[in-house]
């Protein structure tokens, strides 16, 4: 947790977290907001979704604690199952994934999601490593 509160402190934003627990995969059995949304933006930032439940179940969760809008910004988009329903019944303004994963098919189906092309900072880490040159340096310094 660390790094995302130093993220934040960076950012000059507030930090919550949802704590979750789960009993077997694909299913959270109990969640928990830590920290105050009240009248705030609110931006998920998890590393996968994959049948979306557990994202959505959190945009409702940080809607109910006063979040006056809730975005969602995951690094890999499986998007299997329910998934397309769940976001488009859910509360989130965007929802937006990169490309580790082609999501040219699901955006058809769901207006909510936008995707990010990380393919030129991928290849600048792929560089730096072959080049035996510093792949941290790119946490300050994002190619465009």
């Amino acid at each position: 947790m660390l790094v995302e509160t130093s993220i934040a402190d960076r950012l000059n934003v507030n930090f919550a977290l949802i704590h979750k627990e789960r009993k077997k995969a694909n299913e959270v059995d109990r969640m928990v907001l830590v920290g105050d949304v009240k009248d705030q933006v609110a931006i998920l930032v998890d590393d996968m979704a994959d049948t979306c439940g557990t994202i959505c179940h959190a945009a409702d969760k940080l809607l109910s604690a006063g979040a006056t809008r809730v975005y969602a910004i995951l690094t890999h988009g499986i998007f299997s199952g329910p998934d397309i329903a769940c976001i488009n019944n859910a509360c989130f303004e965007a929802v937006v994934v990169t490309n580790t994963i082609p999501q040219e098919e699901k955006m058809k189906h769901c207006s909510k999601r936008q995707v990010t092309d990380i393919s030129m900072i991928l290849a600048e880490a792929i560089r730096r490593t072959d080049n035996g040159e510093s792949v941290s340096y790119l946490f300050s310094h994002v190619p465009l």
